[in-house]
């Protein structure tokens, strides 16, 4: 079964300058579209055709850079903004190409987040998507094992001293760790949760076929699967993962309930709760699938910070491979309904999507399915197959929470 590529966000790409409107009552800047994403610029610095370095929101531009100084006051930070006196949203930031003369020869497209040094501003999105941040989310699962055996070193002030060092975290394990912190690499078939943002793909908005719409759930994703060596086998392994990690055992802390001073595996908890691993034996073994993979997202207590308000944790699937192939999302809540699953909030079945993205985005706002006094992160579409899809995430939601 081979592996499906995954392909990392570019922060920062070369795009072209689509169109220049100006703002009702502002003298010195206007509002600029490339993609499907509009920002703010400065009156006459751009002209529709020109070519610009566009960096996404959720970037963190580097401190060392002149060319960022501006953004010292933002922390270098780059998020959704709305100018509520011009009643404007700004979401990204676009430069002239000619202020980086390092990648002038790029062409509109390229990905340019690596040579800008451009990464991701929050800490959880650093270690889960930067490739650079591989090794550091190995330490931490490996850590956060050791600090639940060694709980009173792991305050010291010693400690959070060797943290900040390579060398420091290499040191503590050779003292406190074993094999058995190590994690369990994530097997080749699992193919990590993201979805493309609409933005990116504006002629998207040219089809007119029809979507499956679900709710954005704002919580943390996991993943559930079964597989066997062969057809014939009645030997099954089950596997229980976060977006990049392995989770060996229940007893092995997570991020999210480490960081709320809970030693349970939130992952696992959720396993055990639906008692997942029987299902997906039940359903691989009755249908004679070799792998099955379940993908949802985790909400609850200890996790980001319950915007939904629910007691205790509970789990929504969003996904359903069988051999390394996506079904339907019809198909999805067939799967759940038989085995007393929850299903992501459906909002419609045969959608068409609005002609501009400005109604596309009017569209991601709203309240909660899951608690209606709670607006929701945004929506996702798929193709009636299950086969593609994106997602669209509100503007008044990144508002609120970035």
């Amino acid at each position: 079964m081979g592996k499906k590529k995954q392909v990392d966000r570019a922060l920062a790409h070369i795009e072209k300058i689509e169109w220049i409107k100006p703002i009702e009552g502002a003298d010195n800047i206007v509002l600029i579209g490339l993609l499907g994403w509009v920002c703010i610029a400065k009156k006459d610095e751009f002209e529709v055709g020109d070519k610009c370095v566009y960096i996404e929101i959720d970037s963190l531009c580097p401190s060392n850079d002149e060319r960022f100084e501006f953004l010292a006051k933002k922390k270098y930070k780059v998020k959704t903004m709305k100018l509520n006196k011009f009643n404007v949203f700004s979401q990204g930031l676009a430069l002239p190409l000619s202020e980086f003369p390092e990648i002038a020869d790029k062409e509109i497209g390229e990905d340019v987040t690596k040579e800008l040094k451009i990464t991701y501003y929050s800490e959880d999105d650093r270690q889960r998507k930067n490739n650079k941040s591989k090794q550091e989310t190995k330490y931490n699962s490996m850590f956060s094992r050791m600090k639940s055996k060694h709980p009173k070193f792991f305050k010291s002030k010693l400690n959070r001293y060797l943290m900040k060092r390579k060398w420091g975290k290499k040191l503590l394990f050779v003292f406190f760790g074993s094999k058995k912190d190590k994690p369990l690499s994530m097997p080749s078939f699992i193919i990590k949760t993201d979805e493309i943002r609409v933005e990116n793909i504006p002629q998207i908005l040219e089809s007119d076929e029809e979507w499956v719409v679900t709710s954005k759930l704002d919580g943390t994703s996991a993943t559930y699967y079964i597989t066997r060596k062969s057809i014939r086998s009645k030997r099954y392994e089950f596997g229980v993962c976060s977006r990049n990690i392995r989770q060996k055992s229940p007893d092995q802390a997570d991020y999210h309930m480490q960081k709320n001073g809970a030693e349970t595996n939130s992952y696992w908890d959720i396993a055990l709760k639906y008692k997942i691993e029987d299902i997906l034996k039940d359903y691989a073994f009755r249908n004679d699938f070799r792998t099955v993979v379940l993908q949802g997202e985790i909400i609850g207590e200890a996790i980001q910070k319950n915007p939904y308000k629910i007691k205790g944790k509970d789990f929504y699937a969003f996904n359903l491979y069988i051999e390394d192939e996506r079904i339907s999302t019809e198909e999805l809540e067939m799967f759940c309904n038989e085995y007393h699953l929850n299903c992501v909030p459906i909002i419609d079945y045969r959608h068409r999507l609005p002609k501009t993205m400005e109604e596309m985005k009017l569209e991601a706002d709203g309240f909660s399915e899951l608690n209606k006094n709670v607006k929701r992160e945004g929506l996702v579409y798929r193709s009636l197959d299950g086969q593609r899809s994106f997602k669209n995430v509100s503007r008044e939601y990144l508002l609120k929470h970035s």
